[in-house]
């Protein structure tokens, strides 16, 4: 059997304590991590604006921008880093197993000692160097176009958001109209029972009946499915958690309000996110051009040096004296042919810049398009809802008479079905129209360059 000394057995329990800490603390970090992934945002009663900065603030592809800012922010220091000086510090320890000799007017002599040392302090300073002028003439630009990549998917994400918010709406409004029918059917069914049953009316009204009552069941069933994938869709949008409830929330009267717009607006280009993005591009490629053009000019460097340098044959004693020595040096570097390397850079940069002009011009072409579309979309839309709106009330008010009738014997109960389902289309139609009209007002706006996000 083993025996432990008492230093071994203390040094024994210390290691099994700081294991025993190091695996309560990871099952706590692992705890802590999962708590925070549960208590993930959850919204109540979501308006639009609240969906649209909830998706802003959790999508994975508009964090990822602002990683990507944070990563291009470090990428400049580290470029502008080099226009500092460069100091650094160099030290060796070397022995001479057998110390070098040559032959000097015929005479072996060594040359050197057992043992060296040296310390070397070194300072570089760059007084023209095109790679970090570059640097220093394009950080705002390069940081611009950072945060306008961000703008530019916070824009794009704002429109999809908003489109599938109102395709919610509209499966919503329908289940919801589904509802009130099957409510109206089965009122309407149980009157055609009791009319069957007074020997009042035949067994085909209680038929028609029990079939319309059937078929707005089964459409608000597929209906409420079909919402669901659209939720699903809109959380998977939004960076919203899978496993927890979305609920909209919305004004119908308010969303009438919001449909109005200006439609003899002129498009301004340089209201787009895409314009401005590929101007900042234009002005880094007129940079690089610069930076080619600067090809033909040297590189100008001032450089210095302090050696200290320790020698001697006894170890022991090889600190006792220092031979130190210094230098300062201004290099200047010119590459005077490199095969055309440096004229040939310098066209592709000016071609570059030529084809960004025409990625310009395809741009204006593009919006003014995109412009008369979205514009004849929403008119198109508008005309189409304010007809809805004025179909549903004449539909409502057929419906009501027609109920009326037929209770009173006038009217048979064919008719009164066709009222009902004159009046279900108007209102399924009309709220369609309402939210097909705000989706096409978004795309205007969005032609308009009037969705940016700094």
């Amino acid at each position: 059997m083993k025996h432990w000394s008492k230093p071994q057995k203390t040094m024994r329990l210390a290691l099994s304590s700081a294991f025993l800490l190091l695996i309560s603390f990871c099952v706590v970090s692992a705890q802590a991590i999962q708590q925070a992934a549960q208590q993930a945002p959850v919204l109540e009663q979501a308006t639009l604006q609240q969906v649209v900065d909830y998706a802003i603030k959790n999508q994975p592809v508009v964090q990822q921008s602002l990683i990507d800012e944070r990563i291009t922010e470090n990428q400049v220091r580290s470029k502008l880093a080099d226009w500092y000086p460069q100091i650094n510090f160099n030290y060796n320890l070397q022995h001479n197993f057998i110390v070098q000799t040559s032959i000097i007017a015929g005479n072996p002599v060594k040359l050197g000692v057992s043992n060296v040392s040296a310390a070397q302090f070194t300072l570089s300073q760059q007084l023209f160097n095109k790679d970090v002028l570059l640097a220093n003439q394009t950080k705002k630009d390069v940081l611009l176009a950072a945060s306008q990549n961000t703008s530019a998917n916070k824009t794009d994400l704002t429109v999809s958001v908003s489109k599938a918010f109102y395709d919610v709406l509209a499966t919503t409004q329908q289940i919801s109209v589904a509802q009130e029918d099957i409510t109206r059917l089965e009122r309407s069914l149980k009157d055609a029972e009791n009319q069957y049953k007074s020997g009042i009316a035949d067994k085909i009204d209680f038929k028609r009946a029990t079939i319309s009552l059937n078929n707005t069941r089964a459409n608000k069933k597929s209906n409420e499915q079909i919402l669901s994938a659209k939720l699903e869709y809109l959380k998977a949008l939004m960076g919203y958690p899978t496993d927890k409830a979305l609920q909209i929330s919305y004004d119908t009267l308010q969303m009438e309000r919001e449909i109005a717009l200006d439609t003899l607006q002129n498009v301004d280009l340089t209201g787009r996110i895409e314009y401005q993005i590929l101007s900042t591009q234009k002005k880094l490629l007129e940079a690089n051009l610069q930076y080619n053009k600067w090809s033909y000019l040297p590189n100008i460097s001032l450089n210095g040096a302090y050696n200290l340098n320790f020698q001697n044959n006894q170890f022991t004693e090889l600190y006792g004296k220092n031979y130190p020595n210094s230098f300062g040096l201004l290099t200047l570097s010119l590459p005077l042919y490199q095969g055309g390397k440096r004229k040939a850079n310098t066209k592709q940069a000016e071609w570059q810049l030529k084809r960004l002009d025409w990625d310009l011009k395809g741009l204006q072409n593009n919006v003014s398009s995109e412009y008369a579309s979205a514009l004849a979309n929403y008119k198109g839309n508008l005309t189409n809802l304010l007809a809805q709106k004025e179909n549903t009330d004449l539909a409502k008010e057929v419906y009501d008479v027609i109920q009326l009738q037929y209770k009173s014997g006038i009217k048979t109960y064919l008719e009164v079905v066709t009222s009902e389902t004159d009046l279900r289309l108007a209102r399924i139609n009309y709220y369609n129209a309402l939210y097909q009209t705000l989706a096409s007002k978004i795309d205007v706006q969005k032609a308009l360059g009037q969705l940016n996000y700094p």
